[in-house]
């Protein structure tokens, strides 16, 4: 059997993107990753023959296309669900799924205030309006999490799954901004950014010379 292919964006600027590649590659699941940098001339076009939405991450295994991140991460549980994508236990299961639903919809002024840039050290910038807010929503998420969840394991609910993955983008923005977060929130972000995935697109993101005006803050 072929393996899937995850077309995904440039990995400096693309927080979705991010997403079902670190699930997948901490899972040991074998892709093919296909990169299309981001709003480039030839964007419209290269993008159109993967996703019907002209949007990226797309997952693409045999005749299925999975357009939108969290259908790709449950897919992924669906696929391989020896790989312990979300809990076993059923209240893990549906916490891990509500925080994950709440990212992808949720804290739109800290995504707008702090856009994800692995290549820049922005730290002390980016705290807009409702800024401070989203960041404790999302600390308080974070520790009760790993005091309810987590009693083995350096994330969210023991081992890695999905909703470390849907909340890596902030790990990474929270670096990037040098935000200042209490202990667990702080360890946790440490256990991400010292994933062996994390550290791989990281590197990668950092070889990047593609830049993205609109993700840039002057």
């Amino acid at each position: 059997m072929n393996e899937p292919i995850l077309v995904i964006g440039n990995k400096n600027y693309s927080s979705w993107s991010l997403r079902p590649w670190i699930a997948m590659k901490q899972a040991g699941i074998p892709f093919v990753e296909k990169l299309i940098p981001l709003f480039d001339d030839n964007w419209d076009q290269a993008v159109a023959e993967y996703s019907p939405t002209k949007k990226v991450p797309v997952l693409i295994d045999g005749d299925i296309i999975i357009h939108e991140t969290l259908a790709i991460l449950e897919y992924l549980h669906e696929r391989y669900p020896d790989k312990g994508f979300w809990p076993q236990n059923n209240h893990a299961r549906a916490m891990a799924r509500a925080i994950s639903s709440e990212m992808h919809a949720g804290f739109t002024n800290l995504r707008n205030h702090m856009p994800m840039n692995i290549r820049k050290d922005h730290s002390g910038r980016g705290m807009g309006p409702g800024v401070a807010e989203d960041i404790n929503r999302i600390s308080h998420i974070w520790n009760q999490c790993r005091d309810q969840f987590a009693p083995g394991g350096d994330f969210l609910f023991g081992p890695f799954g999905n909703a470390d993955a849907m909340f890596a983008p902030v790990v990474s923005r929270f670096k990037t901004f040098g935000v200042t977060l209490d202990p667990v929130s702080q360890a946790y972000c440490e256990a991400v950014l010292d994933t062996e995935a994390y550290r791989q697109w990281e590197a990668a993101a950092q070889q990047e010379t593609w830049v993205i005006a609109m993700d840039e803050i002057d």
